[in-house]
């Protein structure tokens, strides 16, 4: 790892036992993370985004586990660090946002008692200290009163206001890095905006690394420097934000990009992926995307490798596209 480097992930291998078989949920997968860098990591549903997220948190259980790879967090390997290096290490150096806020609130305690909690978990310091603090970092997300508001229990916020305080509670101790699992997705368009505004104020501020797990383009066009496809398991594109969503190389990007609604004239069909994804359960050889690429040929049913196609661009194809 360089200096500069808060995590590097390589060949991540994350598989579930089924009655069905054998889930290969996250598969040969590789990334870094630069500090202060916001990566989005994008694919439709069941691409293994969310996988991939828990697995760098070490909350993948049974019948999960992972088999393989490598996940390195300021140069330590992470794969067997053991579940009392992880407490340690969850809320004061990695925090996780999840889409759901309420899987992080408790529904029966006031916002001051989980904050002051999650602080004095980790930190032996009073409970007023504590207190300040997490009125400072409601304040620092954008909620107004948060004397009044820390008194407050879940189910007096809005659903925007609830995901603000579950941010607050991950910058408690000022994290290295925060992975964000989708955190914007129920939220209307005008909360959303604001939430990634506050995002964007915390990465400058506070130099966190973000890992930002959507399936959403727009958003993560506003917010990314770097961006990683996922595909049924596998990294099948990665590059910088701009280079990436304005000249894709491959055809499962592209047809993201497409389907992205502004992007369509007014009275067209939406465009679309046609087909659907494969099961992840004992994958067919090859191409996962083969079946519905239009550009797909006889070598595609070899599976193709990750691959350096520039400086700062990676792409997994046997045929990318030519921009």
């Amino acid at each position: 790892m360089t200096d500069s480097q808060v995590l590097s992930v390589r060949n991540l291998d994350t598989r579930f036992q089924t009655q069905a078989g054998e889930v290969r949920a996250v598969d040969d997968v590789s990334f870094d993370l630069q500090k202060g860098e916001i990566l989005g990591l994008v694919g439709e549903s069941g691409s293994g985004k969310s996988v991939t997220g828990f697995s760098i948190m070490g909350l993948i259980d049974e019948p999960g586990k992972i088999h393989g790879g490598q996940i390195q967090f300021k140069g330590e390997d992470l794969i067997n660090a053991g579940d009392k290096r992880y407490k340690r290490l969850r809320g004061r150096e990695i925090a996780m946002i999840f889409q759901d806020p309420m899987m992080t609130l408790n529904p029966l305690l006031r916002i001051d008692t989980q904050m002051i909690e999650a602080i004095l978990a980790h930190e032996a310091v009073s409970r007023e200290s504590a207190r300040q603090r997490a009125r400072d970092a409601l304040g620092m997300v954008g909620i107004s009163s948060p004397d009044e508001r820390l008194r407050a229990y879940p189910h007096q916020f809005s659903g925007g206001m609830r995901q603000r305080v579950v941010i607050a509670i991950s910058m408690l101790h000022a994290p290295d890095i925060i992975i964000a699992d989708e955190p914007t997705t129920a939220l209307d368009v005008t909360i959303q905006a604001q939430i990634l505004y506050e995002m964007q104020k915390l990465r400058q501020k506070h130099s966190v690394s973000i890992i930002w797990i959507t399936h959403d383009l727009s958003v993560i066009s506003a917010l990314a420097d770097r961006i990683c496809v996922m595909y049924a398991g596998t990294l099948v594109e990665q590059g910088p934000i701009d280079d990436v969503l304005d000249r894709p190389t491959h055809p499962y990007t592209k047809g993201l990009i497409q389907s992205v609604p502004n992007r369509n004239s007014t009275g067209q069909r939406l465009a679309q992926i046609p087909g659907v994804m494969p099961t992840m359960i004992n994958p067919d050889p090859g191409c996962r995307f083969m079946e519905r690429c239009v550009y797909a040929k006889q070598k595609c049913a070899d599976e193709p490798a990750l691959v350096q196609a520039t400086d700062d661009r990676q792409i997994r194809c046997h045929y990318p596209l030519v921009n």
